[in-house]
């Protein structure tokens, strides 16, 4: 095990150094990285946008809007077909999903049928045009009357049809406003997601992002007066519609459409020669001004009306026909919103009403705050876990902390290739994997030292150590790879970050420890030739310790049941403080533009807003408030509608840092997700500890890791610290941790099994964990010191979820020793012999019956 053939040798340091190459660009500022020669690698980690600002919106498609459209459109072919096949019809009306027409001559219902038969033809679609799905479908409930139907998988095929329109269109949108990589992509079969990293005015993007931009130009009726209309009613033909003013003015408007928005070649925000206002000057193509030549040939001294999402923006007088087949839309506009709607029509009209149903913002300024901190903690974190591995093994302490550095420079070098987005709950698993990456290593040099004391030579020791630790490792580290993979694959933005970091991190550390750590220590052995391995400054754990732990086992079985019995009460009584992510509403955070922020005016401004439930406190700094608002009754655009009057309200005198804004839509599956989450993880780990050891073993794990999971939900309860998105992933982590030290201590009680065969159950259980002892409490130390840093330094956004997994860490160590260790008792994994009275002291193994 200890010797590296030449070629073997290559490929360690050549994995350490590409490592160490591709992760350095990540350390140099963007000038060195400019300068550097194109052969050397320059590309780095992507900032996520809770690091260096930006918007993630979450757009779903107005279903509803889909197939209202649908409806109308069939009731106009009805019409046209009908009439052009010169037939007599009536009662043409169309409700929920269906249409339905009254043939007048019984004896035209075939040719009826005939003349719209290309209503019920099947369309392809399909990458290849290879699926043929049928729209409408048409019957006859009785004779005369003629009924379509819209199908489910015409609906789906119109929705899934919008989704890729709207992703161009998003697409053009934003790239009109000079954005730098934004991410314009599907999500699931009615959504569209949109992250633009940096952006500075974030609610310019969602007013952009919010409006159709359906364009129309329509003559005004002027037969009857528009008052007229609204007391009595509008004229067949004539639908009434207002102005975007305030008090909007109302327009009779005829529903013939003159021209729409596809027929604009151009938009352009100029300025008036005459009055210097803001206006939108419009180009159309040649079908768009032969058609607005003639109806203004035609109509001249009448009123024609702008149209944009069925507001009047302006009702010009036609003084004379405008044939060059260009003009102008005025109406009050600034600057900014002329060139907003320039964009807007420029990019095209959007086929359906988008909802924005998740939105997650944050400011430049806090992202930089978030780096800072993420990268003091991890600095801090990284510190004590190498100060501690020296103290603790002196030598081989800092022959780990060298692989630890290659671990690091690895995980950040396979980010950076990737393209991953490095997130701030990335940096917490980059920190978390400091703390763990050195458990392999723990478990090495104490199956080393153990295997000193039991009389082999060093040179034995330290190979019989990295042998008999490799399938401890293997199995320990599975599966927190298991966790990491429900994770990813059941996770959203910043919770994949932390998963694909963490899982990384396990590969990597598996890697260094059995390949560079075994290096080193071997090119140690052969440069110094130790006749004893090194004294350790510090020693935390006496060796040969004997304390009887089964002995106390129904002592500790009374405590948790308690404490879990109570974590169940207090959830079912009190509940856990849920976050925004679960019960929908609004996050907001505020920093105030001078002085101290005052969360009392702040709760009492935004009182008057009647926007629900409002809860304001001090976040951080003095500077920063955190504003709560509850989830609203009018769904998913009435959060967007309170976010807006707090920014609108507060705007003077604070500046907005955060939004984060999930609708009841996402916030239902958020909870079902997370649920799902924990569940599936819990069923993998089940399936593979049974397959690596008995059914025992695997139902042991499972109730121990249950037993945790309670445990901390009545940390929830009872700290009343916000469960959100990131406590389901620290609940995952605790899930992957406490089952990589009961797997340890499962593993050892496996191979003692084997060795003693004799022995009553209790006393072999104590031997097992006595071994494990000194492993499961520094695993344990240089966690904590890595996640204290985090909880110290890291910043208040992710405190909550450092704490979770700081409490996780210790009571999944505790649970292992005193939960996952005596269930084995309970399931009788070794059958009491009829002698046995030893209820859990200590024996010593005779050394006969243990070779």
């Amino acid at each position: 095990m200890l010797y590296f053939s030449p070629w073997k040798t290559v490929l360690i340091w050549l994995a350490v150094a590409f490592g160490i190459l591709f992760a350095l660009p990540n350390a140099l500022p963007q000038s060195m990285r400019d300068a550097l020669p194109g052969w050397l690698p320059s590309k780095t980690m992507t900032l996520g946008l809770d690091l260096q600002g930006g918007s993630h919106i979450l757009l779903q498609i107005d279903r509803q809007d889909l197939i209202d459209e649908r409806l109308q459109t069939t009731r106009d072919d009805i019409r046209t077909a009908l009439r052009d096949a010169k037939l007599g019809y009536t009662g043409l009306s169309g409700t929920g999903r269906t249409v339905q027409v009254r043939i007048r001559e019984a004896n035209e219902v075939e040719t009826a049928k005939t003349a719209l038969v290309a209503l019920t033809q099947p369309i392809s679609s399909g990458v290849f045009g290879t699926t043929n799905i049928v729209e409408l479908t048409q019957d006859e409930p009785e004779p005369g009357l003629l009924r379509y139907t819209m199908t489910e998988d015409g609906i789906n095929y119109r929705v899934s049809s919008a989704v890729t329109q709207s992703i161009e269109v998003i697409g053009r949108r934003v790239n009109e406003l000079g954005t730098t990589e934004p991410v314009i992509q599907r999500q699931g079969d009615d959504r569209v997601l949109v992250q633009v990293p940096g952006l500075q005015d974030p609610q310019r993007l969602k007013d952009i992002l919010g409006q159709t931009a359906k364009l129309t130009f329509q003559m005004v009726d002027q037969s009857v007066p528009v008052q007229e209309a609204l007391t009595a009613r509008a004229p067949a033909g004539s639908t009434i519609m207002y102005s975007p003013d305030d008090p909007p003015v109302p327009y009779l408007i005829e529903n013939r459409v003159i021209v729409s928005g596809e027929n604009l070649a151009d938009a352009q925000a100029t300025f008036d020669q005459r009055t210097s206002e803001a206006v939108v000057s419009f180009r159309f193509d040649t079908k768009g001004a032969q058609r607005f030549g003639q109806a203004t040939q035609q109509n001249v001294g009448k009123l024609f009306a702008i149209i944009l999402d069925n507001q009047v923006i302006s009702a010009p007088q036609i003084r004379e026909p405008i044939l060059g087949g260009t003009g102008q839309i005025s109406g009050s506009f600034t600057t900014e919103s002329a060139n907003d709607l320039a964009v807007l029509l420029r990019a095209g009209a959007l086929p359906a009403d988008l909802t924005i149903v998740e939105e997650r913002t944050v400011g430049p300024g806090l992202g930089q705050d978030s780096i800072d901190a993420g990268k003091f903690a991890s600095i801090i974190g990284t510190v004590l876990v190498l100060i501690f591995m020296v103290a603790v093994y002196g030598t081989l302490g800092l022959i780990a902390n060298i692989a630890l550095f290659a671990n690091v420079s690895m995980v950040i070098a396979i980010l950076s290739v990737l393209g991953a987005t490095l997130t701030l709950p990335g940096i917490a698993g980059i920190v978390l994997t400091v703390g763990m990456a050195v458990d392999s290593n723990v478990l090495i040099y104490e199956r080393i030292r153990e295997e000193r004391r039991n009389g082999r030579s060093v040179i034995q020791a330290i190979d019989a150590g990295f042998s008999k630790a490799l399938a401890t490792i293997v199995d320990a580290n599975v599966t927190t790879l298991i966790a990491a993979g429900v994770l990813f694959y059941l996770g959203s933005g910043p919770v994949k970050g932390f998963a694909i970091t963490l899982a990384i991190g396990i590969v990597t550390t598996m890697f260094t420890a059995f390949t560079l750590t075994r290096w080193l220590v071997a090119a140690w052995v052969r440069r110094f030739r130790p006749t004893e391995l090194p004294r350790a400054p510090i020693t935390l754990i006496p060796t040969n310790t004997k304390i009887p732990f089964m002995g106390i086992r129904r002592w500790t079985f009374t405590l948790s049941s308690v404490l879990s019995i109570a974590a169940v009460v207090a959830f079912m009584s009190v509940g856990m403080n849920y976050g925004i992510d679960f019960k929908g509403g609004s996050l907001i955070e505020v920093q105030a533009r001078s002085g101290a922020a005052d969360p009392g005016d702040i709760r009492a401004r935004l009182q008057q807003l009647n926007i629900g439930d409002v809860q304001v406190q001090e976040f951080g700094s003095p500077n920063d408030a955190l504003i709560r608002i509850g989830s609203q009754d009018g769904g998913d655009n009435a959060e967007q509608s309170a976010v807006t009057k707090v920014r609108d309200d507060l705007q003077v005198d604070y500046d907005v840092r955060r939004v984060e804004s999930v609708g009841p839509t996402v916030s239902a599956e958020l909870a079902r997700e997370g649920t799902i989450g924990v569940i599936v993880a819990l069923a993998l780990v089940l399936v593979y500890v049974w397959f690596r050891f008995e059914w025992q073993f695997a139902v042991g794990a499972i109730i121990a890791t249950i037993h945790d999971i309670i445990i901390t939900i009545g940390f929830f309860v009872l700290t009343g610290i916000e469960f959100n998105q990131s406590s389901i992933a620290a609940i995952l982590t605790i899930v992957g941790y406490s089952l990589n030290d009961t797997v340890v201590v499962y593993d050892r009680v496996r191979e003692d099994l084997r060795r003693y065969k004799k022995m009553d159950l209790p006393s072999l259980l104590n031997i097992a964990i006595n071994t494990t002892l000194s492993r499961t409490t520094m695993t344990a130390l240089t966690t904590i010191l890595a996640l204290f840093a985090l909880f110290l330094f890291g910043g208040e956004v992710i405190r909550s979820f450092t704490a979770a997994m700081l409490f996780g860490v210790i009571f999944g160590t505790y649970s292992s020793i005193f939960i996952a260790a005596p269930l084995l008792i309970l399931f009788r994994l070794r059958p009491p012999s009829p002698t046995e009275s030893n209820e859990g002291g200590m024996v010593v193994p005779d050394r006969a019956v243990t070779s």
